[in-house]
C-alpha cells in the first residue's frame, strides 16, 4: 500500500512537471515577425534589418524576410504561411500574379498586420488595400519641413500600444489620411503649424487585429519610442505579451 501511494505521488508529480514544461515552452514561443520591406523611398530593408536586430537581441521574437529589390519581385513571401503576424514596409510594388495573390490571401484571411507609412500605397496593382484592410484614407502628404508632433488620442492614451511610448517629434511629412473607416481607433495624431492628421491606429479586420501608422520615416528608427510602438504593434495584433529577453 506504502509503495502503491509513493507510486502515484510520483507519476503526480512528473505530470503536473510535464504540464508544467508544456505550459512554459508554449508562453516561450517566440512571436514570429514576417518583415515584408520593398519601399525604397525610405530605404525600408535597412531599416527593417535594424528593426529586426532590435527585435531579436531584446524580445521573444524571431524574424522571417521578404525584402525586395526591384519593383516588380518580392521574393521570400512564403514566410507568410508560418509567420504569426506581418509587418508590411512596401511602396508602389508592381508585383502580380502568384506574389500579389499571396499577399491578398494573407491580408484578407483576417490574420494580424502591422502596417508602416507606405504600406498605405503598398501595391499599385492593389490600391484597395488602404480602405480595405487598414480602413485608412492615404490622399497624399504635406510638404516636407516643419516636424510633425506626435500627440496622444486622449480617449485611448491607455491602450497596451502606447505603454512605454512618449510623444515625439518626427522629420517624416505628415500624411493626410482625415476620414477614416468609423471602425478604426485612432491611438495617435500628428501635427504641424496648421494642420492635425491621425497617424496611427487601430482596427478589427475579418477577425484579425490590424494596426497601421503613417510613421516610419528613416530617422523614426532611431526612436526609442517609436520603436517600442512597433514592438507593442506586433505583439499586441498578434495577441501576446510583450517578453524582454
Amino acid at each position: 500500500m506504502l509503495i502503491r501511494t509513493i507510486l502515484i505521488a510520483c507519476l503526480g508529480l512528473t505530470f503536473s512537471w510535464c504540464e508544467s514544461s508544456a505550459g512554459e515552452r508554449k508562453t516561450d514561443k517566440p512571436l514570429r515577425v514576417c518583415l515584408v520591406s520593398g519601399s525604397f523611398e525610405y530605404d525600408s530593408n535597412t531599416s527593417l534589418a535594424h528593426l529586426q536586430k532590435h527585435l531579436e537581441t531584446k524580445y521573444n521574437v524571431q524574424c522571417s524576410r521578404a525584402f525586395t529589390k526591384v519593383f516588380d519581385d518580392l521574393p521570400g513571401l512564403e514566410n507568410l504561411d508560418t509567420c504569426d503576424v506581418m509587418l508590411l514596409y512596401t511602396r508602389r510594388l508592381t508585383i502580380d500574379g502568384e506574389q500579389l495573390e499571396r499577399v491578398k490571401k494573407y491580408c484578407l484571411s483576417g490574420k494580424p498586420i502591422v502596417g508602416l507609412r507606405t504600406a498605405s500605397h503598398a501595391f499599385q496593382k492593389w490600391l484597395e488595400l488602404d480602405k480595405e484592410v487598414f480602413g485608412g484614407n492615404y490622399k497624399g502628404h504635406f510638404k516636407d519641413g516643419p516636424l510633425t508632433t506626435v500627440e496622444f488620442a486622449d480617449r485611448n492614451k491607455s491602450h497596451p500600444i502606447l505603454v512605454g511610448v512618449n510623444e515625439f517629434k518626427s522629420v517624416g511629412s505628415l500624411y493626410r489620411n482625415t476620414g477614416l473607416s468609423k471602425d478604426t481607433h485612432i491611438l495617435l495624431y500628428g501635427s504641424i503649424p496648421g494642420e492635425r492628421e491621425p497617424i496611427a491606429w487601430t482596427r478589427t479586420h475579418k477577425g484579425g487585429r490590424v494596426f497601421y501608422t503613417s510613421l516610419g520615416h528613416q530617422k523614426d528608427f532611431a526612436d526609442d519610442n517609436f520603436l517600442r510602438l512597433i514592438v507593442n504593434a506586433l505583439h499586441w495584433t498578434a495577441e501576446r505579451e510583450v517578453q524582454k529577453k
